[in-house]
């Protein structure tokens, strides 16, 4: 009843509180310190050739408990992979010094005792491993306290399984695509629902296929996961010695021994005219050739290779480094590993982005189907080394190895993993996704970053400093509503006082 009465102004005035009251319920709040900012990790992957390290940040508060990592930039070590300094004193923590230091510029100093550093060694050290487990031992000691006198947190060096390297792969090419969680219109991160893509990882001394499917007959080619709340089976195998540099070093043994161990050998795959020397021992110094090794090597002796470029005997050779015969299961990849069909999307990286790239450079073939990589291998092989070298100056070192290396990138992917006119035409070469670089690290560090404790937000709250300016101009107005309210209804008195006077 009284509000039924009350001026119009005033309902006005008891609104315009109203509002402001509704205001500070729901504008947008903030910490009164400062908010999260991003949390810093270091993966160093210490490959067989070469070692790369990778700095990755995050937000303080995670989604669904695995971290949305970016990459935030990356060094690459100059020089072989830490298993290469095998009896040298001191010289693989070293060779890291120069990528850590500049981690300490690219990292904020005051998140630099927050920060993890995780060192993952590959294949490289996996063989090392198998040869002198005491030197294998010695290296990732000493890298451990090379890394140790750096202010980061240091949380170990150690040589991830194959398996592990093809899963934390699968990782890194899913959560890229955004297969994971994305970024919704709405503001929130969302799970989109797609199907997953299957990773293929060519490095220097092993390559790994990795796939999610349900049909696996060998349980140690099992690998489950959980990720952003979901469960995922994966297929995944990792071939050692059936990387890049080892492929190379199994095929000239192959060549030495079928030759019968002569000081001077024929190479199918080499260009034609193409000669080179080197020492009889190098080709015998890994696990991978222990096969073809001569019961009583000559560690001095030499041995020159002539290039012939015979693409039909090429194929002959490396054909025969895989075997395709035996297979204890319902099917196999070759060397009697079960491997169920391979399907929907893949994506190929490492090696193999290299190889098809140079392959379409110098062909201009795309290599997109299993035919186009079959006249794209041909056409490279039957290159001399100088039409290549036009082609492709900068790899000079490496232009007699790509005719092997292609020959063999096709039968892996043909025979052995079982692409076909269907199934290779979605198989996408990448280098880097965005400005990420494609490979095992990043999926590492995902996994490795649900462990890591997220930045809470604090518990007092002040308004932003727009929700400030706001309330303040509603506060001038209301204010000045008043007034304006207080003159009316004192000129209306005035007015009514004058109204009630009788005339003299």
């Amino acid at each position: 009843m009284a509000l039924r009465c009350a001026h119009p102004l005033v309902l006005i005035a008891l609104l315009l509180f109203g509002l402001v009251a509704l205001l500070l319920l729901t504008i947008p709040t903030e910490d009164v310190r400062e908010a999260p900012g991003f949390m810093y990790g270091i993966v160093l992957d210490a490959g067989s050739s070469h070692t790369a390290l990778y700095i990755y940040k995050w937000p303080g508060d995670k989604q669904n408990g695995t971290g949305v990592v970016t990459q935030h930039s990356e060094c690459h070590v100059s020089g072989g992979g830490i298993s290469s300094y095998a009896g040298q004193q001191g010289a693989a923590g070293q060779s890291l010094e120069a990528c850590l230091d500049q981690a300490m510029k690219d990292i904020p100093k005051e998140r630099h005792q927050f920060t993890p550093v995780y060192l993952g060694a590959t294949a490289g050290m996996r063989l090392l491993d198998m040869s002198s487990p005491e030197l294998s031992a010695q290296i990732l000691q000493e890298v451990g306290l090379k890394i140790q006198s750096y202010p980061f947190s240091f949380q170990g060096a150690s040589v991830l399984s194959g398996h592990s390297e093809g899963a934390y792969g699968w990782i890194t090419v899913n959560y890229l695509l955004e297969n994971f969680i994305k970024y919704g219109f709405v503001g929130r991160w969302l799970s989109p629902g797609r199907p997953t893509v299957g990773a293929l990882d060519f490095g220097g001394a092993s390559t790994q296929i990795t796939f999610a499917t349900e049909e696996v007959e060998n349980e140690r080619d099992v690998t489950k996961l959980r990720l952003y709340d979901q469960e995922y089976s994966l297929y995944t195998h990792s071939f050692l010695c059936y990387g890049q540099d080892q492929v190379l070093k199994r095929l000239l043994a192959h060549i030495v021994k079928s030759q019968g161990y002569s000081g001077s050998v024929t190479h199918p795959c080499y260009p034609a005219g193409h000669n080179r020397t080197l020492e009889l021992n190098s080709v015998f110094d890994s696990p991978c050739t222990a096969e073809y090794k001569p019961s009583s090597p000559d560690s001095q002796a030499s041995l020159t290779i002539h290039g012939s470029g015979h693409y039909e005997q090429c194929l002959s050779n490396v054909s025969q480094i895989f075997s395709f015969e035996h297979c204890p299961y319902s099917q196999c990849s070759f060397n009697g590993v079960f491997q169920p069909n391979v399907t929907g999307s893949f994506m190929a990286f490492s090696a193999f982005y290299y190889i098809h790239a140079f392959l379409q450079r110098t062909t201009s073939i795309t290599a997109s189907t299993p035919s186009q990589l079959e006249e794209a291998s041909k056409a490279v092989c039957r290159m001399t080394f100088k039409e290549m070298l036009l082609l492709a100056p900068e790899q000079s070192s490496r232009l007699q190895d790509y005719c092997a290396i292609s020959v063999f990138v096709n039968i892996l992917m043909l025979r052995g993993y079982g692409f076909d006119e269907m199934s290779f035409p979605r198989i996408s070469f990448q280098k880097k996704a965005g400005d990420t670089s494609v490979g095992w690290a990043l999926g590492y560090m995902l996994r490795l970053s649900s462990l890591l404790p997220a930045e809470t937000e604090g518990l007092r709250k002040a308004l932003t400093p727009a929700a400030w300016g706001t309330l303040i101009f509603l506060f001038i107005l209301l204010l000045a509503a008043v007034l304006v309210l207080i003159l009316l209804q004192a000129r209306g008195g005035k007015k009514k006082k004058r109204g009630g006077e009788s005339p003299i």
